[in-house]
């Protein structure tokens, strides 16, 4: 079992920087890959970005590419979201996700992960 609480999130304006967290309980926190995902009002949630158990590999949407990059660190069992160069396209409730099948291997796919958080809002003023 693992549970995540996203944190970080704001009201930024275009251009500017945000820094997402997500910390997660347990001790077996090194044992999953680890995903983001958003979601704006009335669209689907979209996959964002993920990153292997090890951090050796990762993977991001094109939407973000070059823009946004995700890293973990075990010791302290939290993922990072960093965002830079911010659209008010990315205005969206982002939410971490855990997957335990395969941690080795990316999913893009909201219902290979396993766990998530409760989401946490970012807003983008033009």
């Amino acid at each position: 079992q693992v549970q995540l609480v996203e944190s970080g999130g704001g009201l930024v304006q275009a251009g500017d920087s945000l820094r997402l967290s997500c910390a997660a309980s347990g001790r077996t926190f090194s044992r999953y890959a680890m995903g983001w995902f958003r979601q704006a009002p009335g669209k689907e949630r979209q996959f964002v970005a993920a990153i292997t158990w090890s951090g050796g590999n990762t993977y991001y949407a094109d939407s973000v590419k070059g823009r946004f990059t995700i890293s973990r660190d075990n010791a302290k069992n939290t993922v990072y979201l960093q965002m830079s160069s911010l659209k008010p396209e990315d205005t969206a409730v982002y939410y971490c996700a855990a997957r335990g099948a395969v941690p080795t291997i990316l999913s893009t796919r909201p219902y290979e992960y396993d766990y998530w958080g409760q989401g946490t809002q970012v807003t983008v003023s033009s």
